[in-house]
């Protein structure tokens, strides 16, 4: 399946995986709608797309957390723009990694408003239209943390617990119609994850990472573009990739040192 020309909803579209696959489709001669709260990086991913060779980028400062902004930014998308032909669901985040009992629940609001209200809410907005002009793909970004629990990171793994479920019973719901549903679940990437999941802490987030070779965005971003080319009548329902040196959420082979436990899942 040819991507020239397509239309391409990303949101989270700024930095990580969102970022790859921006890079990722504009290789293809897509056509991008890059959504994403930081603007200044949103204009630097924008303007690495042009020159990577998409065939437009037209981007959205939007936060997905606020139902109102994406109904509205979504309505608001010029004529030429508003037949999105894929949707990636990409926006996420961990915050914290505490004992549930000593949770900060600021941090919880924050995931859950992202990581599951969010992606209803831009789901909601774009795939009537796809329903409508008989013709699409929903990409739900997943976790192996959303497979297997692990210890101090209880709400997080929920909130890819739900997206597992979401995923599936959209696709369910869906069937009938040409729209195809996706769930790519990363286990240990490379990104800001860590760094954002411990507010700010580059130390602590670099462990993470220590005595093995993680998955980089980019790895994720060609999961994504070869589960939308494939053909039409073909749909890729989930999509499972780990670093070799991952087997699940808990279990990892470090060369050296003994790395932060836990958080194995994007």
């Amino acid at each position: 399946m040819k991507l020239t020309g397509k239309i391409i909803l990303i949101t989270g579209a700024s930095a990580g995986i969102g970022e790859a696959t921006a890079l990722g489709f504009a290789a293809e001669g897509a056509r991008l709608l890059l959504a994403a709260r930081r603007e200044d990086r949103l204009a630097a991913v924008a303007e690495a797309c042009r020159a990577q060779g998409a065939e437009a980028v037209h981007t959205l400062a939007l936060d997905v957390r606020s139902h109102a902004a994406v109904t509205a930014a979504v309505a608001a998308l010029p004529a030429e723009w508003q037949g999105i032909d894929v949707l990636v669901n990409n926006a996420g985040l961990s915050r914290g990694l505490e004992k549930l009992y000593t949770g900060s629940v600021s941090d919880w609001e924050e995931m859950i408003d992202t990581n599951v209200k969010g992606l209803l809410y831009v789901t909601r907005a774009v795939v009537p239209g796809m329903v409508e002009r008989g013709r699409g793909h929903v990409v739900n970004l997943g976790s192996t943390a959303g497979e297997l629990t692990y210890p101090n990171g209880a709400v997080y793994c929920a909130t890819k617990a739900a997206e597992k479920a979401l995923n599936d019973g959209l696709r369910q719901d869906l069937l009938g119609t040409p729209v195809r549903v996706t769930s790519v679940n990363p286990g240990m990437v490379e990104t800001e994850f860590s760094r954002v999941r411990f507010h700010g802490d580059e130390q602590r987030a670099a462990k993470v990472y220590e005595g093995l070779q993680p998955l980089t965005g980019a790895d994720v971003a060609d999961a994504i573009v070869w589960a939308v080319t494939r053909p039409a009548h073909v749909n890729v329902a989930h999509v499972l990739l780990t670093p070799v040196a991952q087997a699940n959420s808990l279990l990892f082979h470090r060369e050296t040192g003994s790395g932060q436990t836990g958080g194995g899942g994007r």
